[in-house]
């Protein structure tokens, strides 16, 4: 893990569900998205529920990118927005009002999607900004409903990738830096049943 003298931010929901909050930092980007791209197939079997993922990109400058990945998508909140506000100019002001409803609700929609951000908080992404290494690239990923011997396994496909950061327990934080050491035990090696 980094050493930073920053303080690291608090991780919380606020709906009371447990959050997991895991950086693994990669030397290449085609790593971190193949990893990315690990863990949404690991959300779509169940392992874990994927609440947003955050890819931060230092160069060797020091200069940083973000990219969020996961967001509630514009066109979904648009579309929602519109509904409902067309809905309401259409009993208001019939078919004029219909419109205008449509034309503000998506916009209103859009501009929810934009300001509210229910995953990663920004300060989170701002300390990983600070706490990464030049030259690299890091996936930041907000879990709930975590499968950690589904995580282990996985981190044991990417050997040489540093854990930047978890809230997890010594165990499975030890489990994760061996599997990315590519030490993993012979119980978590993936093998063939004879």
């Amino acid at each position: 893990m980094s050493d930073t003298d920053e303080q690291q931010p608090e991780t919380q929901s606020d709906d009371g569900i447990p959050q997991t909050l895991v950086g693994i930092s990669f030397a290449d980007i085609f790593r971190a998205q193949e990893f990315l791209s690990a863990a949404t197939g690991l959300a779509a079997k169940g392992r874990l529920k994927l609440k947003d993922a955050v890819l931060v990109v230092k160069d060797a400058d020091g200069k940083t990118h973000v990219k969020e990945t996961v967001d509630p998508e514009l066109g979904r909140t648009a579309m929602s927005g519109a509904l409902w506000a067309s809905l309401f100019g259409l009993v208001l002001g019939g078919p004029v009002g219909w419109a205008a409803g449509l034309a503000v609700g998506a916009g209103a929609g859009a501009v929810t999607a934009k300001v509210v951000d229910l995953g990663i908080s920004d300060e989170w992404v701002g300390w990983f900004r600070q706490a990464v290494q030049p030259d690299t690239a890091t996936v930041a990923l907000l879990i709930e409903d975590l499968d950690r011997n589904a995580l282990v396994e996985e981190a044991a496909r990417f050997t040489g990738a540093e854990l930047v950061y978890a809230n997890l327990d010594d165990d499975t934080l030890d489990r994760i830096k061996t599997a990315l050491e590519g030490q993993a035990t012979e119980s978590e090696r993936p093998g063939f049943d004879v």
